[in-house]
């Protein structure tokens, strides 16, 4: 079957028709659309639909190019078409059909990687559509196959076998995990919102199941509902033309953001080589000219905004500015506290984590507490720390609230390790001492010093959880290639929860099981897997709440923390402040001075 296109209202559209409209030889005069999903709601083909209303041409072009090498990394071969108005069209012919709800999860996924991806023909069974080659076109034209017809004949008639689909499943690992872990916190909302009372919610893995929509709201901005509006111009290259004026404006305001966010111009650079494409989109060929010049510009301006609005710092927050201690010792030298790193660590290894494996889940986040602990002992080459429970949040991935019930759990746990020196007021956070207890110094020192950095919870594991992190960071500092019940007696996991993760993790190419052993895969970047994730822009999501609410603490400070007056402040010993009365003689010269006195 197919719909016939037509303007209604500002819009054109392909209607539902009151009489089915069934393919024949005769190619339609009008605009005229395929519908992709079968009467029993199966999918034969996978739909790319690369539309320039969802980013610019520029960005079409390169999304374009990647899903190719998506799709042919994984062994599928496509048909490509483009569009009058620069769009594309991909079409991945499948030998079995697969249910709409996979295609929709497929899809969904690919637009993690594709900004100008339209997910929205597979997200409805009933009337998702699709122009092919030879399609009119609404602007004038038509749809031009680009693949050579002999080729794209072989394509559609051999069609694509299911192992290479699996692969492409493999290698869309994080995306279908982060689309998976929105639809179960996106569930949990709507049941935790939900009044008494309310009849069950439809599985959420069922065909025609998605979160609520807002009104007009499209799928594609469902997905992108809690980005930045800045971020989703860097990445698409569309801005609001009656908010900036040009692609000057648009790209100083997407600049302003990114250093406003501490970024560097080697993370800027890198983005727009990746997922921030849009942002070179609107340098057209001028990045390599103008990028040094307006990159000096924003950081100048985000630099100078905050002293012109409040007429001091900006709010402290460990991720953005260096720490300033409110006290320490001044003796150790950096290589001391490096080697009482080192030492610390060997407590805490054979020491430390086998206690804090007796306390459950809590004992799981003391354990990267102090791992946070000491990673910033060695970054701020200090052993006296007054990191704020925010600083603290932000490494580990949890809520400032958590942190601030876990803190006192580690100074009465870590055996005099650490320490809570002074109590923090107004901005300063508690001061604590890191020190090495000696009745651990020789045990300290007996020990081999491990391979690697320690760390608290790297960003993709505020996706994966923590166990997932223990279990990595298990396999990464072993002295040897663990296997499973090696990892099991290491971490203190249980059987079943240790081998979901290892799963997990091999799924998403972090390790492989060698011979029995585990080992790391060097190859997969863990920043790049955050990125795929989502994790990096939840972290950027804390540091920005938790810069506002710093903010907002100081301001609060500024307007009612009265000035604390030194004694000499109070009185002055030359000054003369109080009134002798008269002697007798002069008493009825001054009668009425003392009187009024």
């Amino acid at each position: 079957m197919y719909r016939a296109g037509r303007w209604i209202g500002e819009r054109f559209q392909y209607p539902r028709p009151r009489t089915p409209l069934r393919i024949t030889g005769t190619v339609p005069k009008a605009p005229a659309a395929v519908l992709i999903h079968d009467v029993d709601g199966t999918v034969r083909t996978l739909c790319l639909d690369l539309d320039t209303s969802k980013a610019r041409k520029a960005i079409v072009d390169q999304d374009a190019v990647r899903l190719a090498g998506i799709l042919r990394t994984a062994g599928l071969s496509y048909v490509e078409d483009s569009s009058p108005s620069g769009g594309r069209h991909l079409y991945v012919p499948l030998q079995e059909p697969i249910s709409a709800a996979e295609a929709r999860q497929l899809v969904e996924a690919l637009t993690l990687r594709a900004p100008s991806l339209d997910p929205s023909p597979h997200q409805n069974v009933t009337d998702g559509c699709i122009r092919v080659p030879g399609s009119a076109h609404k602007s004038g034209g038509y749809q031009i196959l680009v693949t050579p017809l002999a080729e794209a004949y072989g394509i559609l008639t051999r069609r694509n076998p299911a192992m290479a689909l699996a692969a492409l499943r493999k290698a869309l690992a994080p995306e279908l995990y982060r689309l998976e872990q929105k639809k179960r916190r996106t569930q949990a909302r709507t049941v935790a919102s939900a009044p008494a009372g309310t009849p069950a919610l439809q599985d959420p893995a069922a065909p025609d199941t998605e979160p609520a929509r807002r009104p007009g709201e499209s799928a594609r901005g469902l997905l992108g509902r809690s980005e930045s509006p800045l971020r989703i111009v860097a990445r698409t290259g569309l801005y609001d033309t009656a908010k900036y004026a040009s692609d000057s404006e648009a790209r100083m305001a997407v600049l302003n953001h990114f250093a406003a966010c501490q970024w560097t111009a080697d993370q800027v650079r890198a983005g727009m080589n990746g997922s921030y494409a849009g942002l070179a989109s609107l340098y057209s060929d001028k990045a390599e000219r103008l990028l040094p010049l307006e990159w000096a510009k924003a950081q100048a301006w985000t630099a100078a905004k905050p002293a012109s609005r409040h007429g001091k710092k900006p709010a402290h927050n460990y991720n953005t500015s260096p720490t300033q201690l409110t006290g320490g010792s001044p003796n150790p030298s950096q290589h001391a506290i490096h080697q009482l790193v080192n030492d610390l660590e060997n407590v805490l290894y054979a020491v430390l984590d086998p206690r804090f494996k007796t306390l459950g889940r809590a004992g799981i986040s003391l354990r990267f507490l102090i791992r946070a602990v000491l990673a910033y002992m060695r970054t701020n080459q200090t052993n006296m720390l007054d990191i704020g429970c925010r600083s603290f949040a932000v490494a580990l991935g949890k809520d400032h609230v958590t942190i601030a019930r876990l803190l006192p759990a580690l100074e009465a746990a870590s055996a005099g390790i650490f320490t809570r020196v002074e109590r923090g007021r107004g901005r300063n956070a508690d001061t604590y001492l890191v020190q090495l207890p000696a009745e651990f110094e020789q045990l300290a020192r007996d020990l081999t010093w491990r391979k690697g950095k320690i760390h608290a919870i790297r960003p993709v594991f505020r996706v994966l959880g923590d166990v997932a992190a223990l279990t990595y960071e298990a396999i990464e500092r072993g002295r040897h290639s663990p296997t499973t019940t090696d990892l099991i007696h290491t971490t203190g996991l249980s059987r079943r929860a240790l081998i979901n993760h290892l799963a997990r993790m091999e799924n998403l190419q972090m390790i492989r099981r060698d011979r029995g052993r585990w080992i790391i895969l060097t190859t997969t970047g863990l920043d790049d897997l955050a990125n795929r994730l989502g994790a990096t822009e939840d972290r950027q999501e804390q540091i920005t709440r938790y810069r506002k609410q710093r903010a907002a603490w100081h301001a609060w400070l500024d307007r009612h923390l009265l000035p604390q007056l030194e004694e000499h402040e109070l009185y002055d010993q030359d000054i003369d402040e109080y009134w002798l009365p008269p002697t007798e003689d002069e008493h009825e010269r001054q009668h009425s001075l003392w009187h009024a006195a």
